[in-house]
């Protein structure tokens, strides 16, 4: 069952984030069914995906996933184009790698939430200045997950999301320090899986991902 397609997202749909805080960022050479590539994670507890624009025809794999109904949004937007093309084909949310002023106000035009990347405290208030509804913290690995503690101090209300090298090992103790979300990558969609359609293996690694998550709730 598609629980994005029974529940559907709220106005903000980045406010779930908070029950159900992994976001699945796809970066692979082919997708061959994006909607069953949503299904897989799904059925691993995974209910957020992430197409970005290193992967090729990423457009149509958006507009196949949002028909069927699943919550996708579209990561790696530097410009304003690409932020109307991904939001024309279906994507809830759109990501950035950095601070894209032009892409912020794209998604203010559209009223669709960004989430705009960042990694000093300068550029988290350069972020919520230009109006992400969260703040990518890119790469969380370089710093740790007690940077996330570390930013909470001056951005006690601001959203969070880990990205860049988190994986299960690592992804309950960046919640635990104050991320809002973590984004699960390679450690969870590896590229050759992907593009192998391997959903079986996919659906593995999204239950072990999430379960090791479970850990920061207890």
């Amino acid at each position: 069952m598609n629980p994005a397609a029974v529940h559907p997202p709220a106005e903000n749909p980045l406010s779930a984030l908070t029950d159900d805080p992994v976001i699945a960022v796809v970066r692979a050479p082919r997708i061959p069914d994006a909607a069953a590539l949503c299904a897989a994670l799904a059925e691993g507890g995974i209910n957020w995906t992430e197409f970005t624009y290193t992967t090729p025809d990423v457009t149509h794999h958006l507009l196949r996933a949002a028909e069927a109904g699943w919550r996708v949004g579209v990561g790696t937007v530097l410009t304003a184009e690409q932020a109307g093309r991904g939001i024309a084909a279906g994507a809830s949310f759109l990501v950035t790698p950095g601070c894209r002023p032009e892409v912020a106000e794209a998604a203010r035009a559209a009223d669709v939430p960004v989430v705009l990347g960042a990694l000093t405290p300068t550029e988290v208030a350069r972020a919520v200045d230009l109006g992400a509804a969260a703040v990518k913290i890119f790469p969380a690995r370089a710093f740790g997950p007690g940077y996330f503690r570390d930013l909470r101090g001056p951005y006690p209300d601001v959203p969070l999301v880990a990205s860049g090298g988190v994986n299960a090992g690592n992804a309950a103790e960046f919640l635990a320090h104050g991320a809002l979300a973590v984004c699960a990558g390679t450690d969870v969609v590896p590229p050759d899986a992907v593009a192998a359609g391997d959903w079986a293996e996919i659906t593995r690694r999204a239950r072990a991902f999430t379960e090791a998550c479970a850990a920061a709730r207890v």
